[in-house]
């Protein structure tokens, strides 16, 4: 199995496992499927390539297809954009080296802890590779967690989620975020495969939470760009957050996610008293953002 691209075939296996082949519009042939999704030779058909090629693609070959190719197995398989990205990543269309710098630790510029202390009124996150917490305003830290009491090697949104008690208590859908941070990381993985630190994570969250290794040998990927989270906040009750989240221009590994409320909603409410609570003296240890 050495020089296979690992990565490839178990996305290509488990991506073909996923397909419907009614809704993919193949008719019924009256041979019984051994296993779920698609065969081969019909991923091959619906993409326009040989079985040959397509079998050895899956195989983790070391073959680079063209655009062209990897945008019709994407079609055939069913993939959402962040799955074509990801195919193209890990087929390495996208695999230029401007997209692999060496990998320093990042920074945040002064200019961005000026741009968090300015949306003091809405919490708001910098996250850098890896889902690593770079940055958290005060008001994100009255949300969530103070994560400067987390030392800075492993302040990880997605360890923070998945092996701190709190996390779990704090999110109503906790699997649903839970999930979305597994998805985000698998993203992240074909990015750079390579990465020490990230292949660490996840071999720490694998070893440490049976719910991030079923979820991560789904290999299923997601590009969180917006979306809500349901909280239950020990000082302020039931809440509802809305993000979006915004790739600094310059520096694609960094995200700047902000976190807003419904105007007129008790949720609205509810994170104008986290404000009151997080600028005065009345918070409970852990709790008082600094």
């Amino acid at each position: 199995m050495t020089g296979l691209n690992r990565e490839l075939a178990d996305f290509l296996r488990r991506a073909r496992a996923q397909v419907d082949p009614a809704r993919a519009g193949l008719p019924p042939d009256g041979r019984v499927r051994r296993v779920p999704g698609l065969r081969r030779e019909e991923v091959a058909r619906l993409a326009g390539v040989s079985t040959d090629y397509y079998a050895r693609l899956e195989q983790g070959r070391r073959i680079v297809p063209s655009a062209a190719v990897v945008e019709a197995i994407g079609r055939a398989l069913g993939l959402d954009a962040a799955g074509r990205v990801h195919l193209e990543d890990l087929v390495g269309l996208t695999a230029a080296p401007a997209r692999r710098p060496a990998r320093g630790v990042q920074r945040v510029r002064p200019g961005l802890y000026q741009l968090l202390d300015a949306l003091d009124g809405e919490p708001a996150l910098i996250l850098g590779r890896r889902t690593d917490i770079l940055a958290a305003n005060r008001m994100a830290k009255a949300l969530f967690a103070d994560f400067d009491r987390i030392p800075a090697p492993r302040r990880n949104y997605a360890r923070w989620m998945f092996l701190d008690d709190d996390a779990r208590a704090l999110f109503t859908d906790w699997p649903d975020q839970a999930r979305a941070a597994v998805e985000s990381l698998r993203f992240e993985v074909g990015r750079d495969p390579d990465d020490r630190a990230t292949v660490a994570l996840v071999a720490e969250l694998r070893a440490h939470s049976p719910e991030f290794a079923e979820w991560w040998e789904e290999h299923r990927v997601h590009q969180r760009t917006h979306g809500s989270k349901r909280l239950r906040h020990p000082l302020v009750g039931p809440l509802t957050v809305d993000y979006e989240s915004l790739t600094l221009p310059g520096d694609p590994d960094t995200t700047l996610y902000v976190y807003t409320t419904e105007p007129g909603s008790p949720s609205r409410e509810a994170m104008h008293l986290l404000a009151g609570w997080a600028a005065s003296d009345n918070a409970p240890p852990g709790q008082k953002a600094r």
